[in-house]
């Protein structure tokens, strides 16, 4: 039932969007765990790490099995923050295996699979909610699950602009801004669980919205990967909505082997008159080795181990923070609550990076754009235009 690529260049927009709207609530949740955290806490994971004497007591009016009191200590505390290493680990460290079983397969199997196992993090985390004395283990291997998941999801939704041409800075840089503000969804999660809502529930209704961006994506992503402009003119497609049924399917039926030799080559496919003289694209070894590309992943390497660094520890340094270094603080509830005040606040902030790509995007769409009509118009056609436009009355 997948689509063909002529199809899915008419879905284009769905798919675009919807994608966003996955990657905002799917892809790298785990960034926000200063908010799960403090909610798996009031569930009792690892609560039975806890001695009575050195702990605090938390009651959670909204658990599967009424009002509860568990304990709540730093042993604990300390074996999450473990879960969420491993998480933010696959989160980041999966990318390269991912590219090559995308360069192998395309997009649509790694999607199916990450939808799949994002659905399972959750129904792992809602089944072990029931009992987390007994199943408090299952943790690591829900946030597991959740940042293998997340990661599969952002990572194919990034060869979707290719099918937007001129605008496909501007859809990147939305699917990049979805990713990195997809931290705002667990402090949107507790805001709901504060207001009464059992932690089961929002984890099953989680899972239920995982099933439909697999659904989404059996329907409506095809099974040959988005093949890159300057690969395939996506102009001459749309002359296939005034053409007969007949040839519809047999230039789509064309446009699909192109796509599959693309796959399995690093030759760009004719795409104008002028290709013969085109100058040929540098090899990839000498683009993995030159040096702006090895500066850049040191750089990226640093600020994403910054970033997983400061999640795992930000609820410590607001604790610290509230409590001015005190060991032994007079009221630890009221400074719960203001750490979790904080760390929503922090989650919410995340939204910005959701509002500033677009505009990073269209501006490099907008140079881009002047830099290519500058290099397709000859001098000689160029320098008629601008006679013509001087002699018109």
């Amino acid at each position: 039932m997948a689509p063909s690529l002529l199809q899915a260049y008419r879905r284009r927009w769905w798919m675009a969007v919807t994608a966003v709207l996955e990657n905002l609530l799917c892809s790298a949740v785990l960034l926000g765990w200063g908010s799960l955290l403090i909610m798996l806490k009031r569930e009792g994971f690892y609560s039975h790490l806890c001695s009575v004497n050195e702990s605090l007591v938390v009651s959670s009016g909204n658990s599967s099995e009424g009002d509860v009191e568990w304990l709540y200590c730093l042993d604990q505390e300390e074996m999450l923050n473990l879960g969420f290493t491993i998480g933010s680990f696959l989160l980041s460290a999966t990318t390269l295996p991912l590219g090559i079983l995308m360069d192998r397969f395309g997009p649509r199997p790694i999607r199916l699979v990450g939808s799949f196992c994002f659905g399972l993090s959750c129904v792992i985390m809602a089944g072990s909610a029931y009992n987390p004395q007994v199943l408090s283990a299952l943790i690591f291997l829900a946030l597991s699950f959740n940042g293998f998941g997340g990661i599969c999801l952002t990572f194919t939704s990034l060869t979707l602009p290719n099918m937007f041409g001129s605008l496909s800075s501007t859809i990147l840089s939305l699917m990049i801004g979805s990713y990195a503000s997809s931290a705002v969804t667990f402090p949107g999660v507790k805001l709901i669980y504060d207001a009464g809502v059992s932690f089961n529930v929002i984890m099953w209704v989680w899972a239920g919205l995982a099933g439909f961006v697999f659904f989404n994506c059996f329907l409506n992503w095809p099974t040959e990967g988005f093949p890159t402009p300057d690969e395939v003119d996506y102009s001459k497609i749309l002359t296939l909505q005034e053409t007969p049924s007949s040839d519809q399917k047999i230039v789509a039926e064309r446009l699909s082997e192109k796509n599959g030799d693309i796959r399995h080559s690093t030759e760009k496919l004719p795409n104008g008159p002028d290709f013969d003289s085109a100058p040929k694209s540098p090899p990839f070894r000498r683009s993995v080795f030159s040096p702006i590309f090895l500066w850049s992943l040191v750089t990226m390497g640093m600020s994403q181990l910054r970033i997983i660094f400061f999640m795992g520890a930000m609820n410590k340094m607001l604790e610290f923070m509230v409590t001015h270094g005190e060991e032994l603080p007079s009221d630890e509830l009221e400074i719960e609550e203001k750490v979790s005040f904080y760390s929503s606040i922090f989650g919410t902030l995340q939204l910005l990076c959701l509002l500033t790509c677009p505009l990073i995007g269209y501006i490099m769409d907008w140079r881009m754009k002047d830099c290519t009509d500058e290099k397709t118009v000859p001098p000689r056609h160029r320098a008629e235009a601008d006679q013509f436009t001087h002699e018109r009355p």
